[in-house]
């Protein structure tokens, strides 16, 4: 969010910044990160749900751009330590671009 990490940002907007994972984990991994600091999805407050509601929209707007919409994708929030959340601020993970097996891994 700093601009101290290069990024490949697929789009954003007011709300919302959406960019290529540096480490993906499938063909489409795209990041989508809140302007506004929330720490995890843990924090969220009733007064965050448009915050909340952008990344979702982002999240759609991100499938259709990269061709996933209709074969499916995954949404992901990391919450806490044992989660694999490293990076302090609210993230949605879009994750899509293969066929992605139950239970995830």
């Amino acid at each position: 969010m700093a601009g101290t990490v290069p990024a490949d940002i697929v789009m954003h907007n007011d709300m919302v910044i959406a960019f290529r994972d540096l480490n993906p984990q499938a063909p489409v991994h795209v990041l989508i990160v809140p302007r506004d600091h929330i720490e995890n999805a843990a924090t969220v407050e009733p007064g965050d749900s448009h915050v909340v509601a952008s990344m979702l929209i982002t999240a759609r707007e991100v499938a259709i751009a990269e061709g996933i919409l209709d074969s499916g994708y995954r949404l992901v929030f990391n919450v806490g330590s044992d989660a694999g959340n490293i990076v302090p601020h609210l993230h949605l993970h879009v994750i899509g671009g293969r066929p992605m097996g139950w239970p995830p891994g």
